[in-house]
């Protein structure tokens, strides 16, 4: 049960990316492409309807993150207390941003919260990719699962490591490309026009970025965590994993200019192979540790008890299945352009 929890939980954070990771996109490129007042209404109306539920994915996935592994939740969410704080607090003025800047017509009011709505979008990109990187390296881990990180230390990796060295700036720097780049594919898709152009021309560059940042933290991974390796050689139908994201990669600029929707869809795949491949090339661990890997917090001493996890599937199926139902059912609604001028609000 250890096993599938394991692969419930990350096809969740993977859904979470890859459904929020194009509002956080949009929020990155958001004073890129809309030049007016009016362009930056149709650029938050292109997610409007979903952004909030979109974020529903991780308050789920903490969830059975907590119910699946309470022993990884308890060490995780202690050790990384400051910048889960400043998560929280970014998460806070995005939403504030997108749901107040309409509430007063004003010369400062509005400019002031598309700043805030962008500058937050793009540092959550970065904590997000960071915290990956964090995962991916390890914590200092000790025999009673405990760690602190302070924010930085001296950026390098060693016995004193921070939450930021270069390591996990360079996966935060990725994943701001990734999603900007997941972003530009999105806005691109729902809007038209002269932001559709702008989004456009942004694929490129960006793609170009996303290639040369994949092949830097795909080689400093396999540098620093030998278990991705390992797991690859043991195991070699894994390279799936990563094939998918190249192949998704590579159909991002191939369906441009043939399909908006497909050249998105292909976005998407490279998250999620990207993601799966994190997964698959750390099992059987859920948090190394960078003490030795006799402390590392594993899916087995992890986990929380087998009858408890094959009772919480069976409503977490069905949980899953409501889910799916409504995200289908909103974004079927919410299919087609939107055009300059359309605005959002609950």
């Amino acid at each position: 049960m250890g096993a599938v929890w394991f692969c419930l939980v990350s096809l969740m954070l993977a859904v979470y990316v890859v459904l929020d990771g194009f509002d956080l996109g949009a929020g990155i490129l958001h004073l890129c492409v809309a030049r007016t007042a009016e362009e930056r209404r149709a650029v938050l109306a292109s997610i409007g309807p979903v952004w909030d539920g979109n974020e529903v994915w991780l308050l789920a996935a903490g969830g059975t993150l907590y119910l699946a592994f309470p022993v990884l939740y308890a060490s995780s969410f202690s050790g990384f207390y400051l910048p889960l704080i400043i998560v929280l607090w970014l998460l806070i003025l995005r939403g504030t941003s997108i749901e107040f800047r309409n509430t007063l017509q004003s010369p400062v009011w509005t400019p002031f919260w598309d700043v805030v709505f962008n500058l937050s979008s793009l540092l959550l990109a970065l904590f997000f990719g960071a915290a990956l990187g964090n995962v991916v390296r390890g914590v200092p881990l000790d025999s009673n699962h405990w760690f602190f990180e302070p924010l930085w230390t001296n950026f390098r990796i060693g016995a004193r490591t921070g939450i930021l060295d270069w390591y996990t700036i360079l996966v935060g720097l990725a994943a701001v490309a990734a999603l900007a780049l997941h972003g530009a594919l999105w806005i691109a898709f729902k809007t038209e026009g002269a932001i559709e152009q702008r989004a456009e021309r942004l694929v490129r560059p960006l793609w170009a970025l996303v290639v040369l940042l994949t092949f830097a933290i795909t080689a400093a991974t396999l540098h620093l965590q030998p278990q991705v390796g390992m797991n690859l050689r043991n195991y070699p139908w894994g390279f799936i994993f990563p094939l998918v994201a190249v192949l998704g990669l590579a159909l991002e600029l191939y369906f441009l200019r043939r399909s908006r929707l497909r050249a998105f869809l292909a976005s998407c795949a490279y998250l999620a192979g990207m993601l799966s491949s994190v997964a698959f090339g750390l099992y059987p661990d859920v948090l190394p540790a960078r003490s030795g890997p006799a402390l590392a917090l594993t899916v087995e001493n992890a986990q929380a008890g087998s009858h408890g996890l094959h009772v919480a599937l069976i409503w977490w199926i069905i949980g899953m299945i409501l889910a799916t139902g409504y995200f289908t059912y909103t974004y079927r609604r919410f299919a087609g352009k939107v055009r300059s001028g359309e605005t959002y609000g609950h």
